[in-house]
């Protein structure tokens, strides 16, 4: 690889996007394929998949191998764990993260798409649109995720009908309608024959859209971050206690929203002590502003009390601030979640106490219809809670800011991650 092309990939945009479909949709395949026709595999994993193959009795490379990581996985021909997969070209870096369909692994779902900028939907063009589409579809929703591409697969198998793929299309945007996702984007493919993965299909001259490629490499994600409310949880304080930085004293975390520049006015929440940004700091430089989701240390003019839980924010911008939460919460546990159950929360860098006050509601994530009278949480249910905190939380709603707006539940007997919630 050449310096022209490192230089490219170490200042390209990371996208991450989710995969997710029915089973034997093909979404290994497609992403196998994603990796096969970009010439990001290794030649030593290309062999130990061609190996697998001829065991099998193929007469081809089961592309699919390349991401069916888990023993369980190959030997029953699906996806299980979500796996994650790196891979870049000249335009971008891209973070895969390969979800599994069964309704039993929604909660799989949910940690694959909580970060992600875009979901990768995809429809077997011989069933159609199904209730796990619709499913994958309102989680992808629900979490916020910008960009929806759903990929009409095994095209090859309908004899690459136009008909079949804009009956899909119509099909699936009447049920979009209920989700608030607004960009949907529509690609036939066949992952199997290369068919508009990477390279245009000869056999879908009616087709005049992008390649998946093309598609994940321009669609714009630079607006996906929220801008404008600045928020910097802080996760440490640094004091290096050198002689040449004696009197240093920066807080360093992840920059979750807006955007801080040297000079600005700020305010530490929850003391509401006021300062002025004195300098920012990465590794062995000084930068002049930062923004998500960049990891910084800010130094303040005023030598003020600030530690790990506190936030620093403009003047006036500020979070909510309250110890009264309303969630969409996903239960992750085998074990039921009890009715007033107590459990630890995590929220950016804060951690206290909660318990569970109200079940308002559970969804039925294939009808989207709402179950009341709910008293106790089952593993993958989805239902909107009510929380309270032992302390005050700084948030957004999640709608306004996927990283303050997010939580997570632990046991604290366990330290088991039990679920992981919205705040609405």
């Amino acid at each position: 690889m050449g310096k022209e092309q490192v230089g490219i990939e170490q200042n390209s945009e990371l996208l991450r996007f989710v995969t997710a479909g029915s089973v034997d949709d093909g979404k290994s395949t497609l992403i196998g394929r994603l990796l096969f026709d970009s010439k990001t595999i290794h030649e030593d994993q290309l062999e130990a998949v061609a190996q697998t193959s001829k065991k099998r009795g193929l007469d081809h490379i089961d592309l699919s191998l390349l991401t069916d990581g888990l023993k369980d996985e190959r030997e029953q021909g699906i996806t299980i764990d979500v796996a994650y997969r790196y891979f870049s070209t000249p335009k971008r870096k891209f973070i895969i993260a390969d979800c599994p369909g069964h309704i039993q692994y929604t909660r799989n779902m949910v940690t694959g798409a909580s970060t992600a900028n875009l979901a990768l939907l995809l429809i077997d063009a011989r069933k159609g649109v199904i209730e796990q589409t619709k499913r994958h579809a309102f989680l992808s929703s629900l979490l916020q995720i910008p960009h929806i591409v759903l990929c009409v697969n095994k095209m090859d198998l309908v004899d690459y009908s136009e008909e079949v793929f804009n009956q899909i299309v119509s099909d699936f945007k009447n049920f979009a309608v209920k989700l608030e996702t607004k960009d949907i984007r529509f690609i036939p493919i066949s992952a199997l024959e290369g068919d508009n993965i990477v390279d245009r299909s000869k056999n879908m001259s009616w087709y005049n859209g992008s390649t998946l490629l093309d598609q994940l490499e321009t669609i714009h994600i630079g607006s996906d971050a929220n801008l404008i409310d600045c928020r910097f949880p802080v996760q440490t304080v640094i004091r290096p206690h050198k002689k040449e930085f004696h009197d240093h004293r920066s807080y360093a975390g992840r920059v979750e929203g807006g955007i801080f520049k040297k000079g600005d006015k700020v305010m530490v929440m929850p003391s509401g002590l006021e300062s002025t940004i004195k300098a920012i700091h990465a590794y062995k430089e000084e930068l002049k502003e930062a923004f998500p989701p960049m990891s910084v240390s800010i130094e303040l003019e005023d030598d003020i009390d600030v530690g790990r839980g506190d936030m620093i924010v403009r003047l006036n911008n500020q979070p909510n601030q309250s110890q009264e939460l309303d969630v969409m919460l996903c239960w992750m546990n085998d074990r039921p979640m009890p009715l007033r159950g107590k459990f630890g929360i995590r929220q950016t860098t804060r951690n206290v106490r909660c318990a569970i006050q109200e079940i308002l509601y559970r969804v039925d994530v294939n009808t989207l219809h709402r179950e009341e009278d709910v008293n106790q949480l089952q593993m993958n249910d989805i239902a909107r809670v009510k929380i309270r905190t032992t302390a005050p939380l700084l948030w957004d709603s999640y709608s306004k800011n996927r990283n303050t707006g997010s939580i997570i539940l632990v046991d604290e007997q366990t330290n088991e991650t039990v679920a992981a919630g919205m705040i609405i």
